[in-house]
């Protein structure tokens, strides 16, 4: 089942959810906005004739970084990667879904392509796969409200939650936009 506000805001003052930081204001009626983060992993197409998913690609990427005043300008067509501001905190037995704020999606902003899902046991802020499908540009400003992550109770706890010893869990604990590490399964 997914978690009301109040729900929500119970499970946070016992301490089984943490969103660090949140303003009370960002809790909605069964989910909680966040938060654009000011960092960018951005492609650098000149230095790899193409992207191998079995192979670590150092330079594939580039870190950029926004400001208010010079906000990141997301082009039509474009993919990059970002990230919350929010660290999220879950249990063994709560998984969340990161969704877009739909207000951002009729202007044609995706904010993810398949991590919408975000398993027990997470510890860390958010990856963002920021996508333009708009036939204009569009600024992203870091702290603006990129999207919503809602919570769903498990049935039983998990076994394994994320971040398990032996599991695999290559994102585990991130405080930064983070890159691909899809070679790790190779």
């Amino acid at each position: 089942m997914v978690l009301s506000d109040r729900s929500i805001k119970e499970q946070m003052m016992a301490g089984r959810i943490r969103i660090e930081p949140c303003d009370p204001d960002d809790i909605q009626p069964s989910s909680v906005d966040l938060h654009l983060g000011p960092r960018f992993q951005v492609f650098r197409n000149s230095r790899y004739p193409y992207i191998d998913p079995a192979r670590k690609q150092d330079g594939l990427m580039e870190l950029v970084e926004a400001t208010a005043e010079s906000p990141f300008v997301l082009h039509p067509g474009e993919f990059v990667l970002g990230t919350t501001v929010e660290r999220i905190v879950l249990p063994d037995d709560i998984v969340a879904r990161l969704e877009g704020k739909s207000s951002l999606g009729r202007l044609g902003l995706l904010i993810h392509s398949t991590a919408g899902y975000v398993d027990p046991g997470w510890d860390g802020r958010l990856t963002l796969e920021l996508s333009n499908v708009a036939n204009l540009p569009i600024l992203l400003m870091p702290g603006m409200a990129i999207g919503q992550i809602s919570f769903l109770q498990m049935t039983t706890p998990v076994d394994r939650p994320y971040g398990t010893p032996g599991l695999g869990s290559k994102y585990q604990g991130q405080s930064d936009v983070t890159p691909s590490r899809s070679y790790e399964n190779f």
